[in-house]
């Protein structure tokens, strides 16, 4: 009886520790994007009204086209190796190393693609060429974020935030004096890639710091085998998502031109500013879904349905008053210049409820190994988002491209679930996290 009690009471001081570990990381994660939200956002004002609509729209023009080759860099491996670290995490030299190799490799090829294909679009704009190269390197700098996934698996996410912020407040310093010498806008895209860079750099101090070493990192080839397997359907998933991410920027540029984007960009700044909010939560929550999955069916759903509500209510509260005030909130930031950002972001914020619930389903595909699913409903956004886009662009412009992303993620994060038995728990779970009781 004694026996009986000693291990509850441990269970239950296990429990609070981790529940203390998750507020905890939570909190880092929250305060990294704060900081990045606020001091971000009003450099990246200043930087907007500096620029001007047109080169403005030329730079958010190349980050989109990187972006549509990224999830190459990232080889969707990411909540992947996440989870296989809290299964074991015993072989983390292995697991880490060889994340690290397979993201490097990633990311060069996603470098030589972005480069290759933006010279036969571009080829008579060499600077729109030199953007995209310069943005596309930051792949390259990304393998080293195989030491934010241990310390994500571990819950220790603070050591990523002061690594990363670190680089982003030097980084951001640099923006303000690069305006104050009216540099020109290829300055702004070599200072992007110092600041991955340098969080390349600060990832590796920490790591360091807590006593592990990159020397102990191991390539191998099982293990490579093993994460692609379980990751390829996510690569071509993310390469799905950009494209209904955004094509909407590049169709833009090439059917209205670069200041079409610029208005369009200023909107959505302010619409995935608070896209943060699901990756700090799920990011935090989802090492103990995993784990509740292996213990007891009835809490790993129950905690789904915790998560799918909370991120519901927050993102109603965010889109409901962006949406009333959208036209103030771009002119007070953005300037005269950019007021036709405001009605697009009128509708585009409402595009976040559908993001929001689409991150928060994503420990729920890993769980149940149904991750080749995902690549069926971002297909499906993907394709509607164009042809809408193709519809709307030339009559509406902005607003036509910000209604084309709503319906579109509508479709890949929550419609789409009805459609495949194997889905449809998960979207009558978001159906009932969408009800008031």
């Amino acid at each position: 009886m004694l026996g009986k009690f000693k291990i509850e009471k441990l269970s239950l001081l296990k429990s609070r520790t981790g529940l203390r570990a998750i507020i905890t990381n939570t909190g880092w994660l929250f305060a990294d994007r704060i900081i990045r939200m606020g001091v971000g956002l009003i450099v990246g004002v200043w930087v907007a009204r500096y620029l001007g609509v047109q080169q403005y729209g030329l730079f958010n023009y190349a980050v989109a086209f990187v972006a549509l080759f990224s999830p190459l860099a990232t080889l969707g491996l990411d909540n992947i190796v996440v989870r296989d670290l809290v299964r074991d995490s015993s072989n983390k030299e292995t697991i880490v190393g060889t994340t690290f190799w397979l993201k490097l490799l990633g990311g060069v090829a996603s470098l030589l693609l972005a480069v290759s294909v933006i010279y036969v679009l571009r080829q008579d704009q060499k600077v729109t060429v030199w953007l995209v190269a310069i943005l596309a390197s930051v792949g390259i700098f990304q393998a080293v974020d195989a030491i934010d996934f241990w310390f994500q698996s571990q819950v220790l996410s603070k050591y990523t935030v002061i690594a990363k912020n670190t680089a982003f407040i030097i980084v951001t310093l640099v923006k303000v004096a690069l305006i104050d010498m009216h540099a020109p806008l290829i300055a702004f895209a070599w200072v992007t890639l110092a600041e991955f860079s340098l969080g390349a750099v600060g990832l590796a101090v920490a790591y360091r710091i807590k006593g592990y070493s990159l020397g102990l990192w191991r390539w191998s080839f099982p293990v490579a085998k093993t994460l692609l397997k379980d990751s390829w359907p996510l690569i071509l998933s993310g390469m799905t998502i950009m494209i209904y991410m955004k094509i909407d920027q590049i169709m833009l540029g090439e059917m209205i031109g670069d200041s079409a984007v610029g208005i369009y960009s200023a909107a959505s700044r302010i619409s995935e500013v608070w896209y943060f909010i699901p990756t700090a939560i799920v990011s935090s929550v989802s090492p103990t879904i995993y784990a509740a999955k292996q213990t007891s069916e009835a809490l790993y759903y129950q905690r789904l349905k915790q998560l799918l509500r909370l991120i519901v209510v927050i993102s109603v509260a965010i889109a409901l008053p962006m949406s009333f005030l959208s036209g103030s909130i771009i002119t007070i930031l953005f300037g005269d210049g950019y007021a036709a950002a405001g009605p697009v972001l009128a509708i585009h914020i409402w595009a976040s409820l559908f993001v929001f619930m689409g991150v928060a389903t994503s420990p729920w595909f890993i769980s149940e190994d149904l991750t080749h699913l995902s690549l069926n409903r971002t297909l499906l956004g993907a394709i509607i988002n164009v042809l809408l886009n193709f519809l709307l662009i030339p009559q509406y412009a902005g607003v036509g491209a910000a209604i084309a992303t709503v319906i579109s993620q509508s479709f890949a994060t929550f419609f789409s679930h009805a459609i495949h038995p194997k889905t449809r728990k998960i979207f009558k779970l978001q159906l009932k996290s969408l009800l008031p009781f």
